[in-house]
């Protein structure tokens, strides 16, 4: 099963169908679609998605968090080296 530990690194990405979980260690970032169909991969696909959300449930639940965090800073750009 496909898995990230939530909040451990700035690196770890993973994809799901065509959503997309990006790691940071201050967030994660869910973004993109599924469909979950009325199927066995749609069964598979809701239990990789709800053992994602458990992880940062349970991670989440473990820690003494702030009201809220302020949102990203100004990220830099890099020019594209292709262009």
């Amino acid at each position: 099963m496909q898995t990230i530990d939530p909040f451990a690194n700035e690196s770890q990405s993973l994809q799901i169908d065509d959503l997309t979980v990006e790691n940071r260690t201050d967030r994660v970032s869910i973004y993109g679609s599924i469909e979950i169909t009325r199927d066995m991969r749609g069964l598979e696909l809701a239990r990789t998605i709800k053992h994602l959300l458990d992880s940062i449930v349970t991670k989440l639940a473990q820690e003494d968090l702030p009201e809220s965090i302020p949102p990203p800073q100004n990220i830099d750009v890099i020019k594209n080296p292709f262009e």
